[in-house]
């Protein structure tokens, strides 16, 4: 018989469109299942320091199309120590939490894993991060949202671009990560994608931008992945195209926080809810250490320690196409 009779779920790390989603599944799947289920205010931080409360139908209701999360985030560096799991897994015995959903990307299932292998914790991951960069999952939950965030915006720079006969350097989110750059680039019909799977895009483009400026071109709009290591990478990068370039207007636009908010997308609705459900499927399963997955529009489980400790690969042949259809 298994013993799970209550769940805690949180949310962690940065926000992604469909966390909302993957809250209200959870607290229905279990009060549909007869379990009951209390939500841990701002990730970690709260688990340690005891913020939580009780997750009913009525208070879940009317959030799957708010972006953010309603249990608020946060990122804990108590939490990363052993003292601090260790508080924390103190407070999910005081609160009688049998299982712990965390809703985060890679850093997030990270501390889960932790947790769950120091104290034999039941705890299963939803993976809820518009970097799309965990392993064994062909998306993540605001990934689509925010490429479509990024979509709208180069569609609008597009116009003065060409009116200004400039070149754009966009920078977007993903920390090492280009799945955002590249296929915003590719949606947008973008010139280039910088990005740190492809060390030599930075070349090719400079090739690129010459031969396209000398036959039809008379604007350019680069896609550039943010750095995790380097602030204002962009900026410097579009600096040695200015000294290299003298003759164009070379610009630089921020997105930022912008790619982390607004209303989730349907897919990131749909997929939330899925993923939230699978997760208290999975601990009634009495399933462990694992992340909920999608794979070819199916719900599988992926083990933590390959969802965090693998790389996930881009497919070359999108960094072919974008190169085929930017001539």
């Amino acid at each position: 018989m298994n013993r799970i009779k209550r769940i805690g779920v949180l949310t962690s790390g940065g926000d992604a469109p469909g966390m909302n989603a993957a809250i209200r599944a959870v607290a229905r799947a279990s009060l549909y299942h007869g379990i009951s289920v209390c939500g841990i205010i701002k990730g970690y931080t709260g688990l340690i320091e005891n913020n939580v409360i009780e997750l009913t139908v009525e208070n879940v209701s009317n959030i799957i199309q708010r972006g953010g999360t309603i249990l608020k985030t946060a990122r804990s560096h108590e939490f990363e120590t052993p003292e601090g799991r260790a508080r924390a897994y103190q407070v999910i015995q005081e609160n009688e939490i049998d299982g712990l959903v965390v809703i985060g990307g890679d850093g997030s299932l990270t501390g889960a894993r932790l947790l769950a292998n120091e104290h034999n914790l039941p705890t299963v991951g939803i993976p809820a991060t518009i970097d799309n960069d965990l392993a064994g999952t062909d998306l993540t939950i605001g990934y689509t949202t925010a490429l479509n965030t990024i979509m709208d915006a180069v569609d609008k720079l597009r116009d003065t671009a060409s009116s200004h006969e400039r070149i754009f350097f966009v920078e977007v989110m993903g920390r090492e990560s280009g799945f955002l750059a590249l296929n915003g680039a590719i949606a947008t019909g973008s010139e280039g994608a910088l990005i740190p799977e492809d060390p030599t895009s930075t070349e090719s483009l400079k090739k690129m931008i010459e031969s396209g400026f000398r036959k039809t071109k008379s604007s350019s709009i680069i896609l550039v992945t943010e750095s995790g290591e380097r602030e204002g990478q962009t900026l410097f990068i579009a600096d040695d195209f200015k000294r290299r370039y003298p003759k164009f207007d070379i610009r630089v636009t921020i997105l930022g926080h912008l790619q982390r908010g607004g209303i989730p997308c349907a897919t990131d609705r749909i997929m939330g809810s899925r993923m939230g459900a699978a997760a208290v499927q999975a601990l009634l399963d009495e399933q462990r250490n694992v992340m909920i997955g999608y794979d070819n529009d199916e719900i599988v489980y992926v083990p933590f320690v390959k969802a965090t400790k693998k790389q996930k690969r881009i497919d070359p042949e999108l960094i072919d196409l974008l190169h085929m259809l930017s001539i």
